[in-house]
């Protein structure tokens, strides 16, 4: 699933200055004070942003080779639906899932969104921002009360904030991979 023309690290100077950097006093989602704020959403909701973001983690997925790649709503739902569509047109397609922060209240009650995850399927948990890994962590679990047969590859985020985030996705048995952390970005 190469890009095939530019390496990660030329994709990522060109997205760099695309990513939300924001100074003033903010509530995290985690519930922690900042005096920043990396706005994911915003970021994914550009069209070369998002492009740049999916073929960076396409690349950065080719030798998991996962089968299906999902995480919470709301900040991973572009980043999703980019890489399950570049990953077709690689001849290698991956399909979505989203997991929902509660569970759908009519029809079926389904905490996640999209095709039956099965036994066996690797699944890459995909993140806009992770700070203390909190959503990384209710995506995985969701998975596995969904499915305890898949196997989770990965935590993939557009940035760590260097919060304590890797580590608590390493106490859980899963690593961390990001395009870029707060430090790289300041």
């Amino acid at each position: 699933m190469s890009n095939g023309t530019q390496s990660i690290e030329e994709m990522k100077e060109r997205l760099k200055p695309q990513v939300d950097f924001l100074r003033g006093d903010f509530t995290l989602a985690s519930g922690k004070k900042s005096d920043f704020y990396i706005n994911g959403k915003t970021t994914t909701l550009r069209a070369e942003a998002l492009n740049l973001t999916a073929k960076i983690f396409l690349q950065m997925l080719e030798g998991v080779k996962p089968d299906r790649v999902g995480g919470m709503t709301l900040g991973a739902d572009a980043m999703i639906g980019a890489v399950t569509a570049m990953s077709f047109d690689c001849g290698t397609p991956y399909e979505g899932f989203i997991v929902r922060k509660e569970p759908k209240g009519h029809g079926t009650g389904q905490w996640i969104e999209g095709p039956e995850l099965k036994p066996g399927q690797k699944v890459a948990i995909l993140e806009d921002v992770v700070t203390t890994g909190g959503s990384a962590l209710k995506a995985i679990e969701r998975v596995r009360l969904s499915q305890p047969e898949v196997e989770i590859v990965g935590v993939w985020a557009l940035v760590d904030r260097l919060d304590g985030g890797r580590e608590v996705m390493r106490e859980a048995g899963v690593e961390l991979t990001t395009i870029f952390t707060k430090d790289e970005l300041v």
